[in-house]
């Protein structure tokens, strides 16, 4: 079953960083755009980044200038670096595959001020 799978969260403390992996279960995925999002507490999902089969990166004007979304295909991994963490960027962060409903399960970041 196709799939991908989130690590990297944790709990850091505001202007601290970390950084978010995607695994992806199956090579075929790096034709595919790939996404993150994430969902604050009590919210909906917000989508925050993806990265085209080109490398060319977007990026919600929330997370701009702090966010840095990359990816290795020969390792089947994406990553979100994230930078000067705040508590706003409280959520579960999840990946997702364009145009397809595949989702993984989520990381929790937590940032205290």
């Amino acid at each position: 079953q196709l799939k991908v799978v989130e690590s990297g969260g944790g709990s850091v403390q505001a202007g601290g960083s970390l950084r978010l992996s995607c695994l992806s279960s199956d090579t075929g995925f790096a034709t595919y755009t790939r996404e993150w999002y994430r969902q604050p507490p009590g919210r909906g999902r917000e989508w925050i980044a993806s990265i085209n089969r080109a490398d060319f990166a977007e990026y919600a004007e929330s997370v701009k200038g702090r966010f840095t979304i990359s990816k290795d295909d020969a390792k089947r991994m994406v990553y979100l670096q994230m930078d000067s963490l705040r508590p706003d960027d409280t959520a579960v962060y999840l990946c997702h595959i364009y145009a397809t409903d595949i989702w993984g399960r989520g990381t929790q970041v937590t940032v205290s001020s």
